[in-house]
């Protein structure tokens, strides 16, 4: 069926989640599809983004083949339920497999390629890994050294399996591949074996008794710019609910899919690979490093016409990009695009529908909650900035942070979510992180997970997020904590507090900026603190692009950074800028909190508001005109 309202959740909610006739387990959701759709395309991968390069398919009964086998390799090597399976890898087919067996075998941990060593070890000790699976040695690539360098920290992964992408190329690339492959010398005690082979040499069949019951089934790490991220428990039934909401409410085996996406991220892993493996729609990963793949954007248009793409998976920053290219292949088989991990800016998606003659579905999901919350219902009425109205089975509350009761209709609150995917007490591997993450519901069957985001809920149910209760910065999806950056800062000599916050950006959503105030007659520039702290900060995401030293940082009674004050500061500065660079007459004279939209920033000057609007309407922050 299709998704138009809230009536339609209520409908289908009219049979409880629990009297569904959902699978239990990932290999037996697997079973069900390669039954029902054996021989039609699953997942397509192609190391090049030309829409002539070379591509691997499976089908489905492929899939659960080499899925399985897979499995059995893991259990071979002493995996059992409980044990971890951790991989860093960039999209490929290994990937998919390596994520659905790792599941089926024990608990599949992906990690960010991204990440520096050290963090990269501080999640497989975190997560007791006992096998990681990455990439061999590769041309212009250094996660085979950062995995060695990893794993030499983490003495508990007793086997890495490497996958080699070089039998994914042809030609004269083949020859010249192992004379250029870089070094990777191995310091530490754990086996390496080889994906390709060990994988072939295991029977088709599953070698073990499946779960008979629900239990954990992946680790998500969520952040990691600070020491130790957090890690976040999924268990099966929030794995099969997130894949049926794709199956039930979008796809059928005769869409296809293009997830240019990372697979070691929810959206990627559990909302768009879920889907189709609950619906039986072929999906399609161009190039290993997805939207960020040399060609990919040049070529994407042309992707689509050569796979017949009826659905894409996006992000604000991979439209914004795609925008300034010509739509130039006939995309006529694309009916949807599904956006989320960020705020999408009003001007893009306008630009974005007009360009592409696409429907754009913005959503919202967190990897607390497995993944999905909620949708701008694909049949229904899209309210351009909100989040859409909650998918089926799925409760939001808006709570007051301070009193910790329930908000009315356009109250502004913390967005806290009830779903088949929250795993309720327990989201965290660390129990001390779970603690008053939680408000129990009036009848105490359910738990309402505290999201950390900021919003309201207006009269027709549709959500709307306003800011942040937790202090974090979004960049393009990507969560930093502010915190790595004023800790670097704060071990300058010259330094007395600092504060980083996410300034507005046209292009990312967010990125990190920082405010210093320093000791009492030190001296030091604005350039040289911004070079300090690249140099102590891990990632480069992280790393702040403007740095502006104050005589003193606005503060609370108790003596605590006001970040509110530092965003109007920063709103302020970077829309200024803004509509000056662009030509338009117009300045920000105040930057106030409105009770539904948040901050907002009000516009000043002989510009008219539609001159204003094609420079502001690119940002995700709020702004009118000014009395």
């Amino acid at each position: 069926m299709g998704y138009a309202s809230r009536a339609d959740a209520e409908a289908l909610e009219a049979t409880s989640w629990a009297d569904r006739d959902m699978p239990v387990t990932t290999f037996a959701q697997l079973t069900r599809t390669a039954a029902r759709f054996a021989d039609r395309p699953a997942v397509t991968f192609q190391l090049e983004s030309g829409p002539k390069s070379p591509a691997e398919t499976l089908t489905w009964q492929q899939t659960l083949d080499r899925t399985t086998q897979t499995a059995n390799l893991f259990r071979s090597l002493g995996i059992r339920e409980g044990d971890v399976v951790a991989y860093m890898l960039p999209n490929c087919t290994e990937a998919v497999l390596t994520y659905f067996g790792g599941q089926i075998a024990g608990i599949v941990n992906p990690i960010n390629p991204l990440l520096e060593p050290a963090q990269i070890a501080a999640i497989l000790r975190e997560t007791g890994a006992k096998v990681l699976v990455t990439m061999k040695s590769f041309p212009k690539s250094d996660v085979a050294q950062k995995a060695a360098a990893a794993v030499a920290l983490a003495p508990g992964v007793s086997h890495v399996i490497e996958v080699d992408l070089h039998r994914y190329l042809t030609g004269a690339k083949k020859l010249i591949v192992p004379w250029i492959r870089p070094k990777n010398a191995a310091d530490h005690k754990a086996k390496i074996i080889d994906f390709e082979k060990a994988v072939r040499k295991q029977p088709r069949t599953l070698q073990f008794i499946d779960s008979p019951t629900d239990r954990v089934a992946a680790y998500f790490h969520t952040g990691g710019t600070t020491g130790m991220p957090k890690v976040v428990q999924h268990l099966y039934s929030g794995i099969i609910y997130n894949g049926w909401l794709g199956a039930e409410l979008l796809f059928t085996e005769q869409d296809v899919q293009i997830c240019p996406l990372p697979l070691f991220h929810v959206f990627a892993t559990i909302v768009s690979l879920g889907a189709s493996m609950s619906s039986g729609a072929h999906i399609v990963f161009p190039t290993p490093q997805g939207y960020r793949g040399a060609g990919v954007f040049d070529n994407f248009w042309k992707l689509i016409e050569r796979h017949k793409v009826t659905f894409m998976i996006t992000v604000p920053t991979a439209m914004s990009a795609l925008m300034q290219r010509p739509v130039d292949a006939d995309i006529s088989s694309l009916k949807l695009a599904f956006c989320g991990s960020a705020p999408l800016p009003l001007e893009l998606y306008r630009r974005f529908e007009e360009a592409a003659g696409v429907t754009i579905c913005e959503g919202y999901g967190l990897t607390e909650a497995t993944c999905l919350v909620s949708i701008n219902p694909p049949q229904g009425t899209k309210k351009i900035g909100s989040i859409g109205i909650p998918f089926p089975y799925t409760r939001v509350r808006i709570m007051d942070v301070e009193k910790h009761t329930a908000c009315g209709t356009d109250e502004i609150g913390e967005i806290c979510v009830a779903n088949p995917g929250v795993f309720r007490g327990h989201t965290y591997t660390d129990p001390d992180k779970n603690k008053n993450l939680f408000y129990a519901d009036d009848d105490h069957a359910a738990a309402f997970l505290r999201t950390g985001d900021l919003g309201r809920i207006d009269a027709d149910g549709y959500v709307w997020i306003t800011g942040r209760a937790k202090d974090l910065i979004i960049r393009g999806g990507h969560n930093i904590d502010p915190a790595e950056i004023e800790e670097a800062l704060a071990g300058h000599d010259a330094v007395a507090f600092a504060g980083a916050i996410g300034q507005p950006d046209a292009h990312a959503g967010e990125i990190p900026c920082a405010y210093v105030e320093l000791v009492s007659g030190a001296t030091v520039t604005e350039a040289e603190l911004l070079d300090y702290a690249k140099g102590k900060i891990n990632e480069r995401a992280a790393h702040p692009r403007h740095l502006e030293i104050m005589g003193e940082l606005p503060k609370t009674a108790v003596g605590k950074i006001f970040k509110p004050e530092l965003r109007r500061r920063a709103i302020t500065r970077v829309f200024d800028a803004a509509l000056a660079d662009a030509g338009v007459a117009a300045t920000v004279a105040s930057v106030t909190e409105d009770k539904k939209l948040g901050l907002v920033a009000h516009i000043s000057g002989a510009a008219s508001r539609d001159q204003v609007a094609t420079v502001l309407s690119n940002f995700t922050t709020a702004w009118d005109m000014a009395d």
